[in-house]
């Protein structure tokens, strides 16, 4: 008996809970007045630019729709206030969402089991990335196995392998916030050449 009037109070105390929370209301003017800056921190699609990789990245070279750094790597080149990006750029994002977004989290922003290369990109050399993505890359310890695995071999990755370079770069400098790219340059015949190539279409 002792059993059941415990419920009943538990359950009458619920319902009474229930009933105060219900009878308060809430005004709009009782809000509070919206905090822009805040509001621009927490968009997850704002750009975060990276000054020393914007710099570093700088197209001085154009060669038949694919830009050059000033050390020769494969750079991107974005116009009209952010909104339209070269072919490479464009091209790489869709290559990274068909290939690499499933270990890496969506543009570029990591997983619980892969880096956000978005952030590695601002480090990484042209050549270190070319051999990490040919080679694989493992990082082991006693508590943790991280795998990349190599994709020398698939032409989908390394028929497209500056494409991947320059968008990642491109997000790692800030200059190309998470979203799909909208307008792009044409593809340069040379960049349709060198995909026939290397697909062996």
């Amino acid at each position: 008996m002792r059993y059941s009037n415990k419920s009943a109070l538990r359950m009458a105390a619920a319902v009474l809970a229930l009933g105060m929370v219900s009878s308060v209301t809430v005004r709009a003017e009782d809000a509070k007045p919206a905090n822009a800056e805040l509001a621009n921190k927490l968009d997850p699609n704002a750009k975060e630019i990276d000054d020393k990789v914007l710099a570093a990245a700088a197209a001085v070279k154009d060669d038949d729709g694919k830009y050059k750094d000033k050390a020769g790597d494969p750079t991107f080149h974005i116009t009209n206030d952010g909104k339209k990006v070269d072919w490479f750029t464009y091209s790489g994002y869709r290559r990274y969402h068909a290939e690499c977004h499933v270990c890496h989290g969506p543009d570029a922003m990591g997983s619980t089991y892969a880096p956000a290369l978005k952030d590695s990109l601002k480090h990484l050399s042209y050549s270190e990335f070319m051999g990490i993505l040919a080679g694989g890359k493992q990082d082991v310890s006693s508590s943790d196995q991280k795998v990349m695995p190599a994709f020398a071999d698939n032409k989908n990755v390394m028929c497209y392998a500056d494409d991947l370079y320059v968008y990642l770069r491109a997000r790692a400098s800030g200059a190309l916030p998470r979203v799909r790219p909208g307008e792009k340059e044409d593809k340069p015949d040379s960049a349709k050449q060198v995909e026939k190539d290397c697909l062996g279409g």
